[in-house]
């Protein structure tokens, strides 16, 4: 990592996090499987370390580079909850998951947006679906591990640039 720019760093973060979305939009749209609320979360989730990345390529200096990378911490963080609350569900006994509720277009129409919030982060019976899988892990654990990779690539980034300084 020393001799790869913090520039860098946060632009290969960006590309990754395209690259996450593409891969989700590619699962929705060409294998069709709809995105449970769990999964929207995710996304965002996403598309905030995405920015995040995006903002610390385009900032020069050191102490701008340390906020950026606290910054996609908390996002990692985030997204970690959402993604480990995902792996627990899908993890839960048949008998214990939580059941389906109406989907996010219908919520969205009908309920305030404080209450979608709850209800996405709660998750539902559509959470618990494990409809793909690669390497015996399911698509909500490798975004767990993603989101872990950023947690740790964020602290290495800011050990780093204190170290510098």
């Amino acid at each position: 990592m020393t001799s790869i720019s913090n520039r860098n760093i946060f632009l290969l973060v960006f590309l990754s996090c395209i690259s996450l979305l593409a891969a989700a939009f590619y699962f929705e749209y060409v294998l069709y499987l709809d995105p449970c609320p769990l999964c929207m979360m995710q996304r965002i989730a996403v598309l905030l370390v995405g920015l995040v990345g995006l903002v610390g390529f385009l900032v020069k200096t050191n102490t701008g580079h340390v906020v950026v990378s606290a910054l996609m911490g908390l996002a990692a963080i985030f997204g970690i909850s959402v993604a480990g609350r995902h792996v627990w569900i899908q993890n839960l006994p048949a008998d214990q998951v939580p059941t389906c509720g109406p989907s996010l277009e219908y919520m969205v129409d009908t309920l305030p947006w404080a209450e979608v919030l709850t209800i996405m982060l709660r998750g539902n019976g559509n959470c618990a679906d494990l409809s793909w899988s690669f390497l015996g892990l399911s698509m909500p654990m490798w975004v767990l591990l993603w989101f872990v990779g950023f947690l740790f690539l964020a602290v290495a980034l800011i050990v780093r640039i204190k170290k510098l300084a």
